[in-house]
């Protein structure tokens, strides 16, 4: 914005495609711009006068006298703003005319006489609301600045405190949850604050607050931005007999404000609180007395902020709109003055001392005495890299007032006068902040998307050999691999996952298909089954899947899915016990402990809901809800089902009957089979049972039936599955969730337009089984090795052609090497010891001249010389198992 120092700019109103901005607004109430209609605005404006006999109605404008002549103006330039923009032809020249000669002549006063005119415009005047979009767009432009000084001021709060700043590390904890705003303050204090050597150990809340308290000041600002930008620019309704028609403006104005006004409030609490931390740390007794007493009396207090919100709060309410808006314009005020002192009282404790070591004359508690330091050896200050800046700026602006500030309370006006916001400095002070934040960007560290994450060499490790583990299974039982595309057709996926199809993540249009990111892999296995026209198939697949879940521990965005499926006609059952005993085989071999497969059927399920009297075109929709109950209470699910989806609380009772039942596969499926069993004179949950009995036999002669829990509370929310459903839960400590899923999908291939093929298949969530390996290892504080490198290749000196034979020879016979060049013994020793490499083989000028190596065991020390040519069929027999 222009200050009265620089030359008035001209802000025109009323051009085609033009748009009033609450940047504008301001610059014109607070005189810092003229303002000028558009010529073709006043040509439509001017044919609307050629009827003298229009202009019937007296009309006073109105404007309060209590409102601040800034406010004032401001009212007048939404005002005029209206008055052009309005579509009606009642709208005359006159008016507009009149309002910007006098924003222009800029008189001391605000008097109008009274007006003749049209109803039209007797309509923009009653209900545009112009006094309250004026002061709000006074309020949508300061914000900004507010956000950008309170954060620069708190960083130096930071220092001058010596406070503990770690929770602004702290902030983005990958999960989802976290407030975007709350994490951009995070970072940007830690770019005020990079490098500093006085933030120290002193734990605050009024320190540990800032991201939370400074971003709900951005996100209410930037809505008191959204909501001005449309009222600003939004015309009167008029009528069609001229009178003008409510806009709702007044109570939409009041609910962003009041919002904004709790937020200043809660700002000023916390700025006030740490100006009392940071006189608690100042060690200058007579500069801490000093502060205190200018606070006291200058600052205001929790008490008068308190008072100011209150009243905003009983305006509001009592719907005095006019008066309400221009309180928080004075809460505003209030709040700007406080992080002002903040500023005063963190700058004074950081360079208070130098100021006055300099010989200044400072009048300290009325003393009014020449104060000179000793001649101290004492270290400079070193402050964060943005931080720094600030208090430079500050430093500038005082020795630029030269030698005739005095006193402190001089010194105090000096740095007051530099943060108002009309002082011709201001702006320049802000495009610093902006600059000290937006050009550290570039230079911060980048961060992973949410719901992602890096695997390190020894996760690397980690995820190899469960890998391995995993398509040894795989391939034991005669299954090929397959591999699919990453993102498939999105009318491939779309109505294959019920509820769960808005966590398909769908991809920009870039060459005339709609495309999505894969949700699993076993809709492509089937989409490629039925492409291809395929009757009997053995797979697994090992691939990426993406999700737009909320992320949490075990629950990611990108994932891996290990999937195995069997397709085709064969014998009843066989297809599913093969699946689940792969998936016994699968947790046992990776080792990861206690486990349970609950294990249920769809038709069983369909069948429990029809004889419970729910509609069939329910079934899916309260399937998804039954899918919960692992998660939450059947109280909970109760209520969603008769709330959220209309069964009847009798039905939903029934329902909480059945699926309670739980329990060892072989005696829950006799108790459900027992004569006069309900579920037993339903065809679907009848033939459900019987084969439920072929698969528990055979799961029972494979001696694994103990692993499995037949629970009739599992669903599976997804919609293809159509015959035996299963979940593998992990058992152990950490809280992780299913660890793999699963189950008969006989409709969905012929979805695709081919003959049906029915199908069964398992998918493990590779992802959660690797945190529960990790979590593992390191309660049993365990490494993992992230080589498999056996021999270290040591060359005691600077010839890298000599590491360049002797390890290649070593690689030619098959073992894994890495080689070494430096002088000094303790690297490759150092080296050897932290990749863990067993075996390191020495060869210096001394060992080359007589044709020799040195062969050294890591862990014992043992050291043997060896012949050069012999060194391959040693290490073969060394490392032989």
């Amino acid at each position: 914005m222009a200050h009265p120092a620089a030359e008035l700019s001209v802000i025109t109103l009323g051009g085609k495609g033009s748009s009033l901005a609450s940047t504008s607004v301001y610059a014109i109430a607070h005189g810092f711009s003229l303002v000028r209609i558009d010529s073709s605005s006043l040509e439509r404006l001017a044919s609307s006068s050629n009827n003298p006999n229009a202009a019937s109605i007296k009309h006073h404008l109105f404007v309060p006298d209590y409102l601040t002549r800034e406010e004032a103006r401001a009212s007048l330039v939404v005002l005029l703003n209206k008055l052009i923009i309005s579509p009606s032809s009642g709208i005359r020249s006159v008016i507009p005319i009149l309002i910007a000669e006098t924003l222009n002549s800029n008189p001391e006063t605000l008097q109008f006489e009274p007006l003749d005119v049209t109803p039209e415009e007797l309509s923009v005047f009653e209900q545009s609301c112009y006094v309250l979009s004026g002061i709000c767009a006074l309020l949508d432009h300061q914000s900004a600045a507010l956000s950008s000084i309170a954060d620069a001021v708190a960083s130096i709060s930071c220092e001058a405190s010596r406070a503990d700043v770690s929770a602004f590390s702290l902030m983005d904890s990958g999960d989802g949850f976290a407030s975007k705003e709350e994490v951009g303050i995070a970072n940007d204090m830690k770019v005020f604050l990079n490098g500093s050597k006085l933030v120290g150990k002193i734990e605050s809340g009024a320190i540990s607050k800032i991201p939370k308290t400074h971003g709900c000041l951005r996100e209410q600002a930037k809505l008191v931005h959204s909501k001005m930008r449309v009222e600003l620019n939004s015309s009167v309704k008029i009528g069609k007999g001229g009178g003008s028609l409510s806009s709702g403006t007044e109570d939409a104005v009041r609910t962003v404000l009041l919002s904004f006004a709790a937020m200043l409030w809660d700002l000023g609490k916390c700025s006030l609180d740490r100006v009392k931390l940071i006189l608690g740390s100042n060690g200058d007794e007579n500069m801490k007395a000093s502060l205190a007493g200018l606070l006291d009396r200058e600052c205001p207090s929790n008490e008068s902020l308190k008072r100011e919100y209150k009243l905003v709060s009983e305006l509001g309410l009592d719907e005095k709109y006019i008066e309400f808006v221009h309180t928080v314009n004075v809460l505003f005020a209030t709040v700007w003055k406080i992080v002002a002192w903040e500023a005063i009282a963190a700058f004074m404790t950081i360079e208070g001392g130098e100021l006055i070591g300099k010989g200044q004359d400072v009048d300290i508690n009325g003393a009014n005495e020449k104060v000179v330091k000793k001649n101290e050896k004492k270290k400079k200050a070193v402050l964060g890299k943005g931080s720094s800046v600030v208090v430079q700026l500050i430093k500038d602006k005082l020795q630029g007032k030269g030698g005739g500030l005095g006193s402190l309370e001089n010194l105090v006006k000096a740095i007051l006068s530099f943060l108002d916001p009309k002082a011709s400095g201001f702006d320049n002070l802000l495009k610093k902040i902006k600059e000290i934040v937006e050009s550290n960007a570039s230079r911060r560290l980048p961060k992973l998307p949410k719901g992602t994450r890096d695997f390190a060499k020894e996760q690397m490790a980690i995820r190899k050999k469960a890998f391995s583990i995993i398509e040894g299974v795989f391939e034991r039982h005669g299954a090929t691999a397959l591999d699919t595309p990453a993102f498939e057709l999105r009318e491939t996926l779309m109505g294959k996952y019920g509820e769960d199809s808005k966590l398909v993540y769908d991809l920009a249009d870039q060459g005339g298909e709609l495309c999505s990111l894969r949700y699993d892999l076993t809709v492509p296995f089937a989409r490629y089954v039925a492409m291809n026209g395929i009757t009997s198939f053995k797979r697994y697949q090992i691939a990426k899947v993406y999700r737009r879940d909320n992320p949490s521990k075990g629950r990611f965005r990108e994932f891996y899915q290990c999937d195995f499926d069997i397709a085709g006609q064969y014998e009843k059952m066989g297809p599913d016990f093969e699946v689940i005993k792969i998936l016994t085989e699968l947790l046992d071999e990776l080792n990861i402990g206690q486990y349970e497969i609950k294990l249920n059927h769809r038709r069983l399920l369909d069948g429990m809901l029809e004889i419970c009297g729910v509609p069939s075109d329910k079934f899916r929709t309260i399937c998804s809800s039954i899918d919960k109950l692992d998660k939450q209470s059947f109280d909970q699910i109760k209520r969603e089902m008769v709330e959220e989806k209309g069964l009847t609380v009798e039905i939903a009772e029934r329902i909480g009957d059945f699926v309670k039942e739980r329990g060892h596969p072989l005696e829950l499926l006799s108790k459900l089979k027992q004569e006069q069993s309900p579920l037993l004179q339903n065809k679907g949950s009848s033939d459900a049972l019987n084969e439920l009995e072929i698969l528990f036999s055979a799961l029972e002669k494979s001696n694994c039936v103990d692993k499995v829990v037949f629970d009739l509370s599992l669903a599976r929310g997804l919609d293809y599955y159509t015959g035996v459903i299963y979940e593998a839960v992990f058992k152990g400590g950490t809280q992780i969730g299913s660890i793999a899923a699963g189950g008969r999908y006989d409709n969905l291939i012929g979805m695709f337009g081919s003959k049906q093929v029915p199908a069964v298949g398992v998918s493990l969530g590779i992802e959660r089984v690797f945190v529960i390996m990790e979590q593992l290892l390191k309660d049993q504080n365990q490494t993992t090795r992230a080589t498999k490198t056996e021999v270290l290749v040591s060359i005691l000196g600077d010839d890298l052609t000599q590491a360049a034979e002797l390890a290649s020879e070593i690689w030619s016979a098959k073992v894994h090497a890495e080689f070494l060049v430096n002088k000094r013994v303790m690297k490759h020793i150092d080296r050897a010891k932290e990749a863990r490499i067993p075996w390191i083989v020495f060869l210096g000028e001394r060992e080359a001249s007589e044709g020799i190596v040195k062969l050294k065991n890591v862990e014992t020390f043992e050291e043997v010389t060896v012949s050069r040519s012999n060194i391959i069929d040693e290490l073969k027999k060394r490392l032989a198992p």
